[in-house]
């Protein structure tokens, strides 16, 4: 199994895409705060969940533990590959490991190909692991879009 030296997930949810980057130091940090994470479509109480774990969230800190956060509405999804090959090209020395929701996987999967396929190895959401690192990771961004979905 590779090294990563960062951890970068893509995810899609209705009208929201949004990325999240991790760096490889942080992830022990982050795992035990996200125990309680859990898949948005696997829950029976969802808006008592989202509650929960956005305090939990907010008490725990999490969202300092990652590099880097953004969230758009699919409008500007332009704005959000922009700002991922910006970081590819930044760290172009670097082993980085992509997770992307099936739906943005083969756009995204040419675009990394066309810059650098050599360090960066693109995985779709559907083919983590379950109970994985890089799994129980990806809960964060698929959280984080379901709460900001239910805001507007």
């Amino acid at each position: 199994m590779k090294k990563f030296d960062y951890y970068v997930f893509v995810d899609y949810s209705e009208d929201l895409l949004g990325y999240m980057i991790v760096d490889y130091l942080k992830i022990d940090k982050i795992i035990p705060k996200i125990s309680k994470f859990a898949h948005y479509k696997d829950l029976k109480h969802k808006s008592s969940y989202l509650n929960s774990i956005k305090k939990r969230m907010e008490k725990n800190s999490l969202k300092k533990d990652l590099l880097k956060i953004k969230i758009k509405g699919v409008r500007e999804t332009l704005e959000i590959y922009a700002d991922l090959v910006e970081f590819i090209r930044k760290h172009d020395n670097c082993i980085i490991f992509f997770s992307v929701d099936d739906k943005q996987y083969s756009n995204f999967q040419r675009l990394v190909k066309n810059l650098d396929g050599k360090n960066n190895k693109i995985v779709r959401e559907s083919k983590l692991k379950k109970n994985s690192r890089e799994y129980k990771l990806s809960l964060i961004i698929d959280t984080l879009l379901n709460i900001e979905r239910l805001k507007k």
